[in-house]
């Protein structure tokens, strides 16, 4: 690789780390095994990195790399996950741990999920990518984001630990359980 180039990626992995660790964070459910995805992906993307950089998003282009490097993971060995139910407490006040409460449920009712639904419900909804970039990272046709999607929100729903936080009082809802205002 050229100075340029090794420059360049340095500049962009600098740039993105966080939240490319992000992402597989929400794709794995465990820190550990997010900063070992991306740092896969990063070198998948080391080595072809001429090829990254000129496509017409290097992002898109490392999320993709992202979603095929963690069901790799999946078929190389199967290893039951086990997912905490929460993530680790911080100090802070009752609403930053509220917030991680309510965290800690969607996580946990996120790893519930298939690995297609997930990478589909991250990616629309917490990265918030159209249905045609989700579409283009997953290599599928925006009809099947939709359906995976709709399958995953409708299993999310589903979920006690999720409704139950989802139907606290913090969250703005009337006495009646109807949200709005009175």
């Amino acid at each position: 690789m050229q100075a340029e180039q090794e420059a360049q990626f340095q500049e962009f992995v600098r740039a993105r780390w966080s939240h490319l660790v992000r992402t597989a964070y929400l794709l794995t459910g465990d820190a550990h095994h997010a900063e070992d995805l991306t740092q896969t992906a990063l070198a998948k993307a080391y080595r072809s990195w001429r090829r990254v950089a000129r496509s017409d998003s290097p992002e898109a282009y490392l999320r993709r790399m992202l979603v095929t490097c963690n069901s790799d993971r999946f078929r190389k060995r199967r290893v039951a996950e086990s997912l905490t139910p929460t993530p680790p407490e911080r100090a802070g006040s009752d609403d930053a741990v509220s917030r991680a409460d309510e965290r800690g449920a969607l996580l946990t009712a996120l790893a519930g999920l298939p690995p297609k639904q997930r990478a589909v419900v991250v990616m629309r909804y917490w990265e918030d990518l159209s249905e045609a970039e989700v579409a283009e990272v997953l290599g599928c046709s925006p009809g099947t984001v939709k359906s995976q999607a709709a399958k995953g929100l409708a299993k999310l729903r589903t979920y006690p630990g999720l409704a139950q936080v989802m139907d606290a009082p913090a969250r703005g809802r009337t006495p009646s359980g109807q949200g709005g205002v009175r």
